[in-house]
């Protein structure tokens, strides 16, 4: 693999899982999101994984969302649309082992389709959340849905309608739940780490059979969103000429609350 990193630490029966495109911000390519899906599969099989950590390489960044280099190819057909990330995430390939996000730098955009996958976020003092669809003519639509079911309605629709121009700074993701716990920066992949080995270290189908019960409770209502999501996106996206427009006239300052 050469977009994820696998390591497997069999004592302790934990793997972490990294995101290996730091020159890229950990941005998700089609290669990135095979490479995730066979390490999901993967990972269903080994049975001296008991606990997950997902973590982005390099600092700056846990993941900046889909690459926009990414070239997707899409059926003429509105009634069919193809969204690689929907495939990148644990959930998606049947994993039903705990996954704990840690989180260093920025997560933003098509980030939340891999952290609304996750039991819980871990992340550094330095951590920043945003969505940047409205500001360059998208709609956010899976990743809004996927937030509304971690943080409260309000605090969702400000990020994700603010844009580009508001991030979300660790302390009040931590406020408002998204994050389960607060780290310095640096700290977070060990504190993932820590969480993880301690369940791990739990009887797994215990372990697995709440987090699926857990998963449960949430997918009826996904599903009833998901299914609007294409259509959404349909009637709401600017073609890509005029996408690629405002992405290139996009301004430099924000504001972090």
């Amino acid at each position: 693999m050469t977009t994820v990193r696998l390591d497997v630490d069999e004592g302790a029966g934990v793997a972490v899982v990294t995101l290996n495109r730091p020159e890229r911000l950990n941005a998700v390519d089609l290669e990135m999101v095979g490479e995730l899906g066979r390490v999901w599969r993967d990972l269903r099989f080994d049975d001296s994984v008991r606990a997950v950590v997902l973590a982005g390489s390099g600092g700056r960044a846990f993941c900046t969302g889909i690459d926009r280099d990414a070239v997707v190819p899409q059926p003429s057909s509105p009634y069919m649309q193809d969204d690689p990330l929907l495939g990148a995430g644990p959930k998606a390939n049947g994993l039903w082992k705990p996954v704990v996000a840690a989180v260093e730098g920025m997560a933003c955009g098509g980030a939340f389709y891999l952290l609304g996958e996750c039991e819980f976020v871990v992340a550094g003092a330095g951590a920043a959340f945003f969505d940047p669809h409205t500001t360059y003519g998208m709609v956010s639509a899976y990743e809004s849905m996927l937030m509304a079911q971690r943080m409260p309605y309000g605090e969702v629709a400000r990020m994700v309608l603010m844009g580009s121009a508001e991030r979300l700074s660790a302390r009040r993701a931590h406020e408002v739940g998204l994050v389960s716990e607060l780290t310095e920066d640096g700290r977070a992949l060990v504190a993932a780490v820590e969480c993880a080995t301690v369940i791990a270290g739990y009887p797994a189908e215990a372990v697995q059979g709440t987090v699926r019960a857990l998963w449960a409770a949430r997918e009826a209502g996904l599903a009833q969103a998901f299914a609007q999501a294409p259509h959404l996106i349909s009637l709401g996206n600017l073609p890509g000429a005029r996408q690629a427009e405002l992405f290139a006239a996009r301004r430099a300052g924000f504001r972090t609350r």
